[in-house]
Formats: C-alpha cells, structure tokens, sequence
C-alpha cells in the first residue's frame, strides 16, 4: 500500500525561484509533496488548490524562499582545524599544518568534524555540499545520514609528492580501488542524498596513472571529479618544468583530456586566457573560493570565466583557509572582491562586475549545475526535491528592502537564515537544528580536536604574551 505524502504550504513569502527566467513572485508560494516541489506561483492560486488538503501550512508573512545553497567546495574533515594554520603560506599550511593533522584523524574525528561543519552549512543556508576530499569517507557518510544534508562526497587522493605523511603511501591502483569500493557501497544512499565523487588532491600529488584512470573510471560511473587547480603559481612553474607544457596545470590537463564536464575544478586563480577557453569548451566547473582565496592564493579570474560561458559556483573551502562556512559571507565576498580586482586589472573601477543576481545564480542553480544535480536542485520549479531556504529579512541589518536581490547577497547574515528544508524534511525551523543535539556536538568536538591536535604534533606559534 502506497503511503501518502505529507503535503506542506509555505505562503505569502517572496519566492526568488531562480528558474532560468529568474522570476521572483512577491507574495508567492511553495507547495511541497513528501520530497518534492508540488507548485509553485501566487499565493492566492495555491491556497485555493491545496489549503484544504494540506496537512501543514505557514504563513511567512514577507519572508524570503530560496533554493537551499549549493557549496561547492569545503573540506568537511577540516572543521576540527579551524585557527591551525592562519597566516601562512599555502606549502607551509599543507606540510607542517593539515597534512600532519589529517594524517592523524580516525573515522570518529572525521564523524565529529563533519556534525561540526554540517551544523555551520545548515545555519548559513547550505543544503548540499561537495566534499573537497578526506581520508575516512565513511565517518562523512554518518555524519550526512544524520544531518539530514545533501551531499557529492569525496576521498582525498594522492599517489605521490614530496612532503605526504608515512601513512599516505598509496598505489595508484590502490587509490583507484578504494574509491571504487567507497561508489560501490555508498553512492545514492541516505535516501538518495548521498553520491561519491572521485577525488584528485592536486596535480604536484597525482601521477599520470591516476589522473588517466580516475579520468576513465569517472567517465564509466557516470560520477564527477573534484581537484584543486592553478592554486599558486609555483604549481605552474613545476607542471612546465616536468610536463614540458607552456603554461601549467590546465594546458597539461587538456593535452590528457581531463577537461570534461564533470569536472569540478577547485580555485582555478593561476589561468590564461587560452587555458580559460580549455575550460569553456570542456565544460569545465569552476568552484569560486573568495575568502580562501584571498587568503593563501590569490585574485581568480571570475570575469573573464563568465564571459567566455564557464559555469562558475562558490565554495567556502574548509576550516583551516577560511574559518567560515558561510554560503552568504562568500556570496557578499565574490561581488566585492571581483569588484576590487577590476581595479586592480584594468585601472579603472567598474561596479557592474559580478552583479548580485550572477551571485546569487553561483550560489543555487550554477552550485548544481558544478555538481551535476540541476534536474532536481538549484531552482524552486515543479518536480524539483524541495531543498528550500527561509529567511528573515525584518532585521537591521537588512531592512529596507528596496531591492531584494541586492539585500539577499550585500545586506543578508548567516543570522537572516530561519529554517532550512532538504529533500522534504526540516533540518533547521525557527534557527533551531532539529536532527541532533548541537551543544552536545559542540562540547565532543571541542575535546576531540584538542586531543586530535596533541596526536599530530602540530605546534601554534604564540601570537601574543599571555598572563
């Protein structure tokens, strides 16, 4: 016997759909059927069709519906990092900061740390995340399973490079298999929330083996690939010397074929212009990271991607390189930084670079199309899973609202963020997480990172004369 499903009416909010007309109906509503989106038009229209029949329905009184945010880029396994490597170079952040510190985590650190990080995604709007990469994917796959979030999840892979710890020694075979097991066991699981991704750390950590055959065995599960590109120059300057290409990372990656479009590549600041015409006719996704960026690698060139037809996204990276896992901190950042990047190019100043609806596009429908999950995410539309974002937009810190896309991406804080919905089940109502105890989580991952850090060895400077 088929069960029936809950129907729940949200009305009487602005609906920003982000449908590919951008259409925003000021006193609109979202009728939802189990986990899918059932209507979606003027509250008036869908009152009169489903409020007899609706067996919940809230009344948002102005508030703002949005499609849930895609993050296309964090390091869940990070999350227990956070303050471990601030101000440093990125060589000196990954050997003597994160790699120690993630060659010691156990699948019940990464469990804890990705509670942790789910909690903040959660609170900042984030229904679905890719995972730039760990070592214990099944201690993720709990944590998503009870968080309740969406999720391409991916190991962190690497099979050569100077500086790996002892326990990173892998085979390229190894490396392949292992994540073969990890699709085998956990791809569409959690009620479909769940998909395995293939992951390739970075080109200085990748031989030609790997980078071919994750390339291949992608292709054959019909699954995505996330990599960190172009992050600084010197990986550049070491693709040319090896590779004997004349530019880096991106001319080598499309001489092997690597550029296709279920490749999500990571950063990517360190390009020229051919390397960014590789990317549009490859169908390459670019995930945007502007306070990691800022912070270790530099200006990406987010311009010029949108102009040559690159689908670029927003990632807020993990812990460690930016300490907030706010969709909206980055979605204020990018505007602002690529504004301020203009400048610094051209000379002149130019406003009108990365305006907030393209922002607010990389933060939903263009988060999916990164993740190869538009057909059903990243947009309110019929038939779409119901992954939905309320705010509250009657604070001081965003009223008046004279122009509602421009207060969504400069006025908004993580603070706006009410209630989050993903596939048709509540995680947060009313600013309070419903599947988990969050300061019990809090309390265990305080004392967990602490005894995680004391394994590594990873020693803090003392930035200031305590007493």
């Amino acid at each position: 016997m088929e069960t029936k499903q809950a129907l729940v009416l949200l009305y009487n909010g602005v609906v920003v759909t982000m449908d590919q007309e951008c259409h925003v109906i000021r006193d609109g509503a979202v009728a939802i059927s189990g986990d899918r989106i059932k209507a979606v038009g003027p509250t008036s229209q869908i009152l009169a069709e489903f409020s007899s029949v609706a067996d919940e329905s809230i009344d948002l009184n102005g508030r703002f519906i949005l499609p849930g945010f895609v993050n296309t880029h964090v390091h869940t396994s990070q999350q227990l990092g956070k303050g471990i490597a601030d101000d440093v170079d990125l060589m000196t952040w990954l050997h003597k900061r994160i790699w120690p510190y993630e060659s010691h985590m156990t699948e019940e650190d990464s469990y804890l740390s990705t509670l942790l990080c789910g909690i903040e995604l959660i609170r900042s709007g984030t229904t679905c995340f890719a995972e730039a990469g760990g070592q214990h994917v099944p201690g993720m796959v709990k944590a998503v399973e009870q968080l309740g979030i969406r999720a391409c999840l991916t190991q962190s892979t690497m099979d050569c490079g100077d500086g790996l710890p002892p326990n990173w020694k892998y085979t390229t075979d190894e490396c392949i298999q292992s994540q073969k097991e990890l699709y085998d066991k956990y791809n569409n699981t959690a009620d479909g929330r769940i998909r395995i991704w293939f992951g390739l750390r970075q080109i200085m950590n990748a031989t030609d083996q790997l980078l071919l055959k994750t390339r291949d065995i992608a292709q054959e599960l019909n699954t995505g690939i996330h990599m960190h590109i172009a992050e600084i120059p010197y990986e550049n300057e070491l693709v040319v010397s090896r590779k004997g290409v004349d530019h880096g990372t991106v001319t080598y990656l499309e001489k092997i074929g690597l550029l296709r479009s279920n490749l999500l590549a990571a950063h990517s600041v360190w390009l020229n212009d051919a390397e960014i015409g590789y990317f549009a006719s490859g169908g390459v996704k670019v995930s945007h990271c502007p306070a990691s960026a800022m912070r270790l690698l530099g200006f990406a060139p987010i311009k010029e991607y949108l102009e040559a037809g690159v689908c670029v996204s927003l990632g807020t990276d993990g812990a460690p390189s930016n300490n907030r896992m706010s969709m909206v901190d980055e979605m204020y950042l990018a505007s602002l930084i690529n504004k301020g990047r203009e400048m610094y190019i051209s000379g002149a100043t130019n406003p009108t670079v990365v305006p907030a609806e393209t922002v607010l596009k990389m933060a939903t429908i263009n988060g999916a199309k990164t993740v190869l999950w538009d057909n059903e995410i990243g947009s309110l539309e019929v038939g779409k899973k119901a992954d939905i974002v309320i705010v509250n937009p009657f604070t001081w810190s965003m009223v008046p609202l004279h122009d509602s896309i421009s207060n969504l991406v400069y006025c908004m804080r993580t603070e706006n963020i009410e209630s989050v919905m993903c596939n048709g089940k509540w995680l947060m109502k009313g600013r309070k997480i419903l599947n988990l105890n969050e300061e019990e989580i809090v309390q265990l991952a305080m004392k967990q990172a602490s005894n995680l850090l004391e394994r590594a060895g990873v020693n803090l400077p003392n930035r200031m004369k305590f007493v």
